[in-house]
């Protein structure tokens, strides 16, 4: 699959959710790979005025939520966060920041994505993984 998503559908969906109320935007979509931008600002900062790592960590998990959304049948199945780590590397001075998504395994019932988080010179901040399951919907009768 190469076939782009709509930005403004995606981003629609994250109305009314933590991901709007951080500003985070979905800025490229594509089957197996998402790019998403966040501010830093007081939304997103912590007490030292350093980007604020839970920040970080949200960043991630809604780019491969939204990843691994994108992936599925969505009236079928549902997808669900079940592990995510990160390792904090630096900090950045810059007033945002990128959640880089790619997904490294897709399974029926699994798939892990690696989210690199970088600021806009391309410096690394911090890299994740996320592991979702892929659970299916179960129909009323």
């Amino acid at each position: 699959m190469s076939q782009s998503f709509d930005l403004n559908k995606l981003n629609s969906l994250c109305k009314n959710t933590m991901i709007e109320h951080l500003g985070i935007e979905i800025i490229e979509a594509v089957p197996g790979k998402v790019i998403a931008r966040m501010p830093v600002d007081e939304r997103t900062i912590k007490p030292a005025k350093r980007l604020h790592g839970g920040a970080s960590m949200a960043l991630a998990e809604s780019v491969g939520s939204i990843g691994s959304f994108m992936l599925v049948d969505s009236s079928k199945f549902q997808v669900l966060g079940v592990e995510i780590n990160g390792s904090h590397v630096a900090t950045t001075t810059e007033n945002e920041v990128y959640g880089i998504g790619t997904i490294l395994h897709q399974g029926k019932t699994s798939h892990v994505w690696e989210i690199r988080i970088e600021d806009k010179t391309g410096k690394l901040i911090s890299l994740c993984r996320l592991t979702n399951r892929i659970i299916p919907i179960k129909s009323e009768k």
